[in-house]
C-alpha cells in the first residue's frame, strides 16, 4: 500500500516537472489574443477582462443570454420542445470568442480547452453537482473530419472538464455515421433533416441515467436534440448539456 502511494507521489512530481519544462520551450498561448503567456496562466490579464461571459438574465432552458429580465426563455426555446432538461454556456458567441473558437477548432489550439474548463467549473460546478451528472459525453465528429483535423474539439474540452471534476468521459459512447453539412448554413427544418439518422449509440455500453453532453458552439439545439434522442432509446433518463459558446437569444 505504501509503495503504491509513493509511486503515485513520484508520478505526480514527474508530471509536474514535465509540464514546467514543456512550458519553457512551448509557452501556452492566450485563448483570446493568442500571444504567449507566463507559466501558470491560462489567459493574459488584458484579455481576461474582454471575454463575454454569459450572465443573467439567461434562458432557463438552453442558457442563452437574454436582454429582458422578464423573459424566462429565448425565442427558440419558447417555440420548440427539446429532449434535454437544461443547458449552460460559458461565453456569448461574439467579438473575441469567434476568433478564439476558430483557432480552437481549426488551428490545433487544443491548449485553450484548459481555460474553457477552468471558467466552466468556476461558473457551473455547483450546477453540475446538483443535477447529479454521472458521465460526460462529447458530441461526436464524423470519422472523416476527425481524421482530417486530427482531433474533436468537443472531446478535448470534455476531457479537460472531466479531469478537473473527476468525472468519467465517454468519447466512444455515441458515434456519428453521417458526414453532415455545417448546421450554420441551414434553417430549422433543414437542420433536423440534415441530422436525421446521423448518430448511433454503441450497444455494449454501461448504462447511465444522467448525462452531460458537451459541444463547442450551441445555436438552436438541433444537434444536442439529435444526440439526446438516440440516448433516450437506450434508457438514459436525464440529458443536460454544456457548451463553450452560445448565440444570443434576444
Amino acid at each position: 500500500m505504501r509503495q503504491k502511494v509513493e509511486k503515485k507521489k513520484w508520478k505526480r512530481i514527474f508530471e509536474k516537472w514535465k509540464e514546467v519544462l514543456f512550458a519553457l520551450f512551448f509557452p501556452r498561448c492566450c485563448p483570446v489574443c493568442d500571444e504567449a503567456i507566463p507559466y501558470g496562466q491560462k489567459i493574459c490579464n488584458a484579455c481576461e477582462k474582454k471575454v463575454p461571459l454569459i450572465k443573467e438574465p439567461a434562458c432557463k432552458k438552453c442558457g442563452k443570454q437574454l436582454e429582458n429580465e422578464r423573459q424566462e426563455y429565448c425565442g427558440d426555446c419558447s417555440r420548440k420542445k427539446h429532449c434535454f432538461l437544461q443547458g449552460k454556456a460559458i461565453f456569448s458567441y461574439q467579438k473575441e470568442m469567434k476568433l478564439s473558437m476558430y483557432r480552437f477548432k481549426y488551428a490545433n489550439k487544443r491548449e485553450y480547452a484548459d481555460y474553457f474548463a477552468e471558467v466552466a467549473i468556476w461558473k457551473y460546478r455547483d450546477w453540475i453537482t446538483r443535477i447529479g451528472v454521472e458521465v460526460i459525453v462529447p458530441i461526436p465528429m464524423f470519422w472523416g473530419k476527425m481524421w482530417q483535423r486530427g482531433y474533436n474539439q468537443a472531446e478535448v474540452f470534455a476531457k479537460a472538464l472531466g479531469r478537473e471534476l473527476e468525472l468519467p468521459v465517454e468519447s466512444r459512447f455515441v458515434y456519428r455515421v453521417k458526414n453532415t453539412v455545417p448546421q450554420k448554413e441551414l434553417n430549422d427544418r433543414q437542420r433536423k433533416d440534415n441530422l436525421k439518422g446521423a448518430f448511433q449509440v454503441r450497444t455494449n455500453i454501461v448504462k447511465y441515467r444522467k448525462i452531460l453532453l458537451i459541444d463547442d458552439i450551441y445555436t438552436t439545439g438541433t444537434t444536442v436534440d439529435a444526440v439526446g434522442e438516440v440516448l433516450k432509446t437506450i434508457g438514459v433518463e436525464e440529458i443536460y448539456f454544456l457548451c463553450i459558446c452560445i448565440g444570443e437569444g434576444y
